[in-house]
C-alpha cells in the first residue's frame, strides 16, 4: 500500500516498488524494473485506492495487456442496489477489468459503497452525476459541492474518477453545429450549466483543488471527453479535437502534481478514422493510457452495438488504446440488465484480445497456439480451459453431445455406403463422438482423416 498522500506515480519516480507494481508486473509477465519506468512515464497507471480493502490492482497502459471496463449502475427510474451486485459478479466472472458506477438515482452512495465492498476490481465514479442527483437544479451545482463529492468518492475507495474538464464555454459554438450536439451525460450537464451561470467548466476551473484531493487518496483521474461525438457524421470534429487539446495539457498538469491520468476516447468513429484518433491522442496526451468507449463504428445496428463496439475496440486497442469500455447490446435502447453485461464483456474481451495477438503480446499468442494444439488433439476439456468464455464453449459442446445421442438407430450396413462407414467408426472406436465434432461428423473430420492418414501411412 502507498502511504497517505503518496501515489503510484510519485513512488515510481522516486523509484520506490510499491506491492501494486510487483503485483501488476507478475501478473503481466514483464520485469518490474520495467514496469516501474513506465508507471514514472505516465505511459501506465495503476488504479489503486488504499482505502478500497478488496482490490486487486490492474494495469492499464498500451505496453500492457489490453484492459477491460464494464459499466454498471442504477437510473432514476430502473435498478437498485442487488441488481447492480448481480452486474458487478457477471462482470469479474467473465473477465471485465474495471468497473464503473454510472448510477444516478436516489440509491448512488448506497450502491457505490456496495459495489467498492465486494469488487476486487478497480471502481470508477462520475462524481458529477451525484453533485447533479443532490442539486434542486442542476444550475445550482457549485464548484464547493463538486469537490465535497470528488473527496467523498475519492475517502470511500472510489479507484478512478471521470471528469469532463477539456469541455470549455469557447467548444460550445462548434458543438451546436453538430447533428447530434453533445451526447455525454456529463457533458450536457456542463454544457447547460455554462449556459445558465455564463461561468467556466467549473471542473476545469477548480482542476487544481481536484488534483490535491486525488494525491491525497491516490485516485486516478480518467479526463472525460464531454464532446465524444454521438453518430458517425460527427466524427472527428471540430469540437472532438478542440477538447481533446485540452486534456492534453490537463494530462500534463495531472503528472506535474504526481496524480496517475488517462484519457477517455471517442465514441461513434468510423473504420477508416480510428488509427487518426489514437494517433492524435499519444500525441497530444503524452501516451497517456487511452481509454475508449468503443468506438462504435456504425450508427445503424441498435440491438448489435456490443458488435459494432467490439470491431471498432478491436481496431483501436490494435493501434494502441490501453482500455476498452465495453457496449452492450441494449446501448442506446435501455439500462443493461446482468445478460447485457455478460454478452458485453464477452465481446470486448474477444476484441481486446484479437488486439493483443495483433501487437504481439506473449500471453496471447501462446493462448491461441494452446488452443490450436487442443483441437489438434481433440482435448475438449483443455480447450473450454483456454476459451475466453468457458461455459458458453463447453454448453454448445453438451448440446451437440446431446442431439446425436438422441439421433435415430443408425441403419444397416447395406443401405449406403456412408452409413457403412459410420457403423465402422463406431464399432472400433468406443470414444468416437469425442474426436470429432457434430459440425464435419466423424466421416468428414479433416483433422481426424489427417490424423488416421498420418499413423496409417508414417512415412509419409
Amino acid at each position: 500500500m502507498t502511504e497517505h498522500g503518496t501515489t503510484q506515480l510519485l513512488s515510481a519516480t522516486r523509484g520506490h516498488v510499491t506491492p501494486q507494481m510487483r503485483r501488476v508486473a507478475e501478473k503481466e509477465q514483464v520485469p518490474i524494473d520495467r514496469l516501474t519506468a513506465e508507471v514514472a512515464s505516465g505511459r501506465v497507471v495503476i488504479p489503486a485506492n488504499p482505502r478500497h480493502a478488496a482490490l486487486q490492482p490492474q494495469g492499464i497502459g498500451m505496453p500492457l495487456s489490453t484492459k477491460i471496463n464494464a459499466n454498471i449502475g442504477n437510473s432514476s427510474v430502473s435498478g437498485g442496489k442487488e441488481e447492480q451486485i448481480e452486474k458487478l459478479n457477471v462482470a469479474e466472472e467473465h473477465g471485465a477489468d474495471a468497473v464503473m458506477d454510472l448510477s444516478t438515482g436516489p440509491q448512488v452512495a448506497e450502491i457505490r459503497s456496495a459495489i467498492l465492498e465486494n469488487s476486487s476490481l478497480p471502481v470508477g465514479t462520475v462524481p458529477i452525476y451525484e453533485a447533479a442527483a443532490r442539486s434542486a437544479d442542476f444550475k445550482d451545482i457549485s464548484g464547493e459541492l463538486l469537490l465535497q463529492v470528488v473527496e467523498e468518492h475519492a475517502r470511500h475507495g472510489i479507484d478512478f474518477i471521470t471528469l469532463h474538464s477539456g469541455l470549455l464555454r469557447e467548444h460550445m459554438e462548434a458543438a451546436h453545429r453538430r447533428l447530434m450536439g453533445i451526447v455525454s451525460r456529463g457533458g450536457s450537464l456542463l454544457a447547460a450549466w455554462m449556459k445558465e451561470n455564463d461561468k467556466q467548466n467549473p471542473l476545469y476551473s477548480h482542476f487544481s483543488e481536484i488534483l490535491d484531493i486525488c494525491r491525497t487518496y491516490d485516485v486516478t483521474i480518467s479526463l472525460g471527453d464531454g464532446l465524444r461525438p454521438g453518430c458517425i457524421a460527427d466524427a472527428s470534429d471540430e469540437a472532438q479535437f478542440a477538447e481533446l487539446e485540452v486534456l492534453g495539457s490537463l494530462v500534463e498538469k495531472s503528472q506535474q502534481a504526481g496524480v496517475q491520468v488517462m484519457v477517455e476516447g471517442p465514441g461513434h468513429i468510423p473504420i477508416d478514422q480510428i488509427q487518426d484518433n489514437i494517433e492524435r491522442e499519444m500525441k497530444l496526451c503524452k501516451q497517456a493510457p487511452f481509454y475508449i468507449l468503443g468506438p462504435i463504428v456504425t450508427d445503424s445496428a441498435p440491438g448489435y452495438d456490443h458488435l459494432t463496439g467490439a470491431i471498432g475496440g478491436a481496431l483501436g486497442a490494435a493501434y494502441g488504446a490501453a482500455m476498452l469500455c465495453y457496449v452492450t447490446p441494449r446501448e442506446h435502447l435501455g439500462l443493461p440488465d446482468a445478460e447485457d453485461v455478460r454478452e458485453g464483456v464477452s465481446a470486448f474481451r474477444i476484441a481486446a484480445h484479437a488486439a493483443d495477438i495483433a501487437k504481439g503480446h506473449s500471453g496471447a499468442i501462446e493462448r491461441d497456439r494452446a488452443m490450436a494444439q487442443a483441437r489438434t488433439n481433440f482435448d475438449w476439456e483443455r480447450q473450454f480451459q483456454l476459451a475466453l468464455d468457458p461455459k458458453k464453449a463447453r454448453s454448445f459442446r453438451n448440446a451437440a453431445l446431446a442431439e446425436q445421442e438422441s439421433l435415430p438407430p443408425e441403419r444397416s450396413a447395406e443401405q449406403s455406403s456412408c452409413d457403412s462407414s459410420l457403423q465402422h467408426i463406431r464399432s472400433h472406436h468406443q470414444d468416437a463422438r469425442q474426436e470429432y465434432c457434430t459440425m464435419c461428423g466423424p466421416e468428414f473430420c479433416s483433422l481426424r482423416q489427417q490424423r488416421d492418414s498420418d499413423t496409417e501411412h508414417p512415412d509419409h
